[in-house]
């Protein structure tokens, strides 16, 4: 007996309640450094795009202040221009360090995902050349 039986009556047939089949779900786990990579990315951009948001608002202020300066032929006036022209190159500034710090960033990253394995080490010389680099080697390690 059907819960649908009604239904099943009006459209004379019969209900027959097929399961769907699930897909496998394939999950890929990002390593630690792939998630801190893509946030730092994340992060350059955001303040990347408020830094320059902040240096064209700052632009509209020098010329208002600039203007404003020029009507009223005030010291305070052209005070406050020089400040905002000042604060305005301190954005930039912090622009270009925001730069500097992202090819930083990515240096450590490129850096941290080689890595260097000597398996075999092998010297090449004579038996007095090891003894001179191994006394060299004691007596450096000795003035330490």
């Amino acid at each position: 007996m059907s819960n649908f039986e009604s239904i099943d009556e009006a459209l004379d047939c019969e209900s027959t309640i097929v399961k769907p089949e699930k897909a496998p779900v394939v999950r890929k786990e990002n390593t630690a450094t792939e998630i801190d990579s893509q946030d730092a990315r994340k992060d350059y951009d955001y303040t990347r795009a408020n830094l320059y948001s902040l240096i064209e608002k700052g632009q509209e202020a020098v010329n208002g202040a600039l203007e404003l300066a020029q009507e009223s032929d005030s010291a305070r006036s052209y005070e406050v221009a020089g400040a905002l022209i000042k604060n305005i190159a301190d954005v930039t500034d912090k622009l270009l360090d925001l730069q500097k710090k992202a090819k930083d960033l990515e240096q450590v990253n490129i850096t941290n995902n080689q890595t260097n394995v000597t398996n075999n080490s092998v010297f090449v010389g004579s038996t007095t050349d090891l003894q001179k680099m191994i006394k060299e080697g004691m007596i450096n390690s000795l003035s330490d």
